[in-house]
């Protein structure tokens, strides 16, 4: 069965840092870009960041750009968003996501995903 699993989310203040992790059983995540996915209520989703399969090449939505990371550890099987600098306006749910075939260019669109996690909700207020 394909399946990821996020955690980390939370309440946090402004200012804070959260480290997201999700886990893949079912697959391997070796071949796969991966991305964070999120949407806040009343919302489209929003690709925050995305990674291709070699880790090669990274991108992040201008809105995150300087404060979150995105990193993979294939040994593991497993992907993190580590967020620092939170603001009120990250508040949302969060998705990981995973694709195998993939332009580059395209790996940060949420439409191209194929397997979604369930989503963790991170909420930045005082």
């Amino acid at each position: 069965q394909v399946q990821l699993v996020e955690s980390g989310g939370g309440l946090v203040q402004p200012g804070g840092s959260l480290r997201l992790s999700c886990a893949a059983s079912g697959f391997t995540l070796d071949y796969y870009a991966i991305g964070w996915v999120r949407q806040a209520p009343g919302k489209e989703r929003e690709g925050v960041s995305c990674i291709n399969s070699s880790g090669s090449s990274t991108s992040y939505a201008d809105s995150v750009k300087g404060r979150f990371t995105i990193s993979r550890d294939n040994a593991k099987n497993t992907m993190y968003l580590q967020m620092n600098n939170l603001k009120p306006e990250d508040t949302a749910v969060y998705y990981c996501a995973a694709v195998s075939t993939v332009p580059v260019q395209a790996m940060c669109i949420p439409e191209v995903y194929d397997h979604w996690g369930q989503g963790t909700q991170v909420t930045v207020s005082s």
